[in-house]
């Protein structure tokens, strides 16, 4: 770092900014539980506004070669714990577990499951990733299905299945798998029982079969709360009981009137058995109709449920129906912004946070690098890159999500599907010929992402001392796979801000604005690998640096977890609005002072501009 780098920061005033920044860090890495606040944001134990970014782990809990968990062995979790913090800068997870795998029996708990599950669980809390608990389903249970079907489900156990006495399933002509919830009589039939609470005979006796599923659920949360450390126990945000909820049958009415009868009585049993087993401070996150936000049979949605409150999170997930079925166009600057927005929307009308969940595309589809990344950029800010300069408030919260998905077996599986011996699953995912996972083990054992890493390592806001009021990020992520096809910026400065258009001309960059809330908590966006500390330059309200020091008001440190991965942490002095442009400048010619001066000097014209009662 040149001697000139910091300018306009007395000695005096950055070295107690420097000493107050550490001190914070360490309190508020102290505690790690965060809460929905009441203008609808995540917060942690300091107060910072947290942002939520990472993967699903994973899709594999649905394949018994894995014991119904999301890996075989707690070193595959902590090698794939550390893989994605040094890759992509993840700070949470998605944490996959199974109904049949806590409960094989109706007066069984398999503690030893849980067991193997919190030792896995720990992978990630030991490394400053925080987990989100997710009971998953899809098309209700493996055990609906032959051993020659075309499909399969997971979730309830066999013993669920069995006492229901299902007809043989049969999805018709299914394009694809999830149309099994509409079109599969069987599967219909066993969810329909499960809303209702359908009383099953068993060889424990007579037991509702939800009554069945929250007894377990309330089981689960209490041992976790036992079994793992206090701290790792914070990091558990909540709980996500049940993927992607589908109705099993209307009764003649509409997918809200079914949200409204039989999804939110559910939850708030939920919302019980999580206080009951000692998850008081922890939300619950709430998913929607599934078929809501997709392109097709949009039914749902929760507008007649009322307010969901802190107490819960809007949890919703977003997949392209158009483009994963008939529409054949590619995604582009601001293709995603009009379902991301909605969601932020439908949060902000139920009174909570937002969540995407899941998101994604297949990795055989030629499209899906810029489709993910149009999807990281709606999420990022819900306006169009060409516009955000000049309505740069109007792009709106910045969304927590937890891409699908991060599995580590990818190709590499032998899953008997169904049981069936004659179909042994080894390609993609290992699960209805799905194969979405962002990551895959190279010949030598080291986990390797399959996605452009510009669009997986992100910068993004991950904790915001205060409010934030716009941010923005521009990755320059190509087209293809491997570093293949084209390179376009979305993110373009207007031509009336020349100082600054030169400054970012073909390079990654990122530009946070937000109000402190006036405490020594910095605020920290995870740096890019790319973003080498030297070679970033921050231009901000409060001075301009040509490459970031590993200390002192504006600093990049490490990860938590991490020796590779960096954050920039910036110390605000006060309680007023503030901004910071941060530049990869390891490519073209090294801007000049004077070239941070400026730009500088319009950033600075332009928020007086666009936040004026600021």
């Amino acid at each position: 770092m040149r001697a000139s780098s910091i300018r306009f920061l007395s000695v005096a005033v950055a070295a107690a900014m420097a000493a107050a920044g550490a001190a914070a860090v360490t309190a508020t890495e102290a505690r790690a539980d965060i809460t929905v606040s009441p203008d609808r944001v995540f917060r942690d134990a300091a107060g910072r506004e947290i942002t939520l970014r990472g993967f699903n782990v994973s899709g594999s809990t649905k394949l018994y070669e894995n014991g119904l968990l999301p890996f075989r062995s707690t070193a595959d979790a902590a090698k794939s714990a550390q893989a994605m913090r040094d890759l992509t800068g993840a700070n949470a997870v998605r944490f996959l577990i199974s109904w049949e795998g806590v409960q094989p029996a109706p007066d069984r708990i398999d503690y030893a499951y849980l067991d193997r599950a919190v030792a896995q669980i720990r992978a990630f809390t030991d490394r400053g990733i925080r987990v989100l608990l997710d009971y998953h389903q899809d098309l209700y249970s493996s055990h609906l299905f032959n051993s020659g079907s075309w499909y399969t489900g997971d979730g309830a156990p066999k013993w669920v299945i069995d006492a229901g006495g299902y007809p043989k399933e049969s999805c018709g002509i299914c394009i694809m798998w999830g149309q099994n919830m509409q079109t599969n009589t069987a599967v219909r039939k066993a969810a329909y029982d499960f809303w209702r609470n359908r009383v099953l005979t068993t060889p424990a006796g007579a037991i509702g079969v939800q009554d069945a599923y929250l007894s377990q659920t309330k089981a689960t949360m209490a041992y976790l709360k036992q079994k793992l450390p206090q701290p790792a126990f914070e990091n558990i945000v909540g709980l996500d009981p049940f993927n992607e909820p589908f109705d099993g049958g209307l009764d003649g009415k509409s997918g809200l009137d079914w949200e409204k009868t039989y999804l939110m009585p559910f939850y708030q049993r939920v919302r019980t058995a999580m206080d009951q087993a000692g998850w008081t401070a922890k939300p619950t996150f709430a998913e929607p109709l599934v078929f809501w936000n997709t392109g097709f049979f949009e039914q749902g949605g929760m507008t007649t449920v009322g307010q969901l409150g802190a107490r819960m999170v809007f949890n919703t997930h977003y997949y392209d129906g158009a483009r994963m079925t008939l529409d054949p166009s590619a995604a582009s600057d601001g293709t995603y912004d009009a379902a991301m927005n909605e969601i932020r929307q439908r949060a902000t009308d139920l009174g909570t946070a937002p969540l995407v969940s899941e998101f994604g595309n297949k990795m055989s589809d030629d499209r899906t690098p810029w489709m993910v990344r149009a999807m990281y950029q709606a999420m990022d800010y819900g306006v169009a890159g060409k516009s955000w300069w000049n309505a740069p408030a109007s792009g709106g919260t910045v969304l927590s999500a937890l891409q699908w998905h991060w599995d580590v077996y990818n190709g590499r599986h032998h899953e008997l599907m169904n049981g069936n011996p004659g179909k042994v699953q080894t390609e993609g995912d290992g699960w209805n010929d799905e194969d979405h996972s962002v990551v895959s083990t190279d010949e030598a054992g080291s986990v390797a992402l399959r996605l452009d890493r510009r669009v997986l390592d992100r910068l993004y806001p991950s904790a915001v001392n205060g409010e934030t009021l716009a941010f923005a990020f521009e990755d320059l992520a190509r087209s293809g796979y491997g570093g293949a096809g084209q390179q376009k910026a979305w993110l373009t400065v207007p031509t009336s801000m020349p100082q600054l258009a030169s400054l970012v001309q073909d390079r990654q960059y990122g530009i946070l604005v937000w109000r402190s809330a006036g405490t020594n908590a910095p605020t920290e966006l995870h740096l890019p690998n790319s973003f080498a500390p030297a070679g970033t330059a921050v231009v901000s309200d409060m001075g301009t640096l040509g490459g970031v020091p590993a200390s002192g008001p504006i600093a990049a440190t490490a990860e938590t977890g991490s020796a590779t991965a960096k954050r920039l942490q910036i110390t605000a002095p006060d309680n007023g609005v503030h901004f910071a442009l941060v530049v990869n400048t390891a490519t073209g010619a090294r801007p000049t002072d004077a070239q941070l001066a400026a730009a500088r000097t319009a950033l600075a014209t332009w928020l007086g501009q666009k936040f004026p009662t600021s």
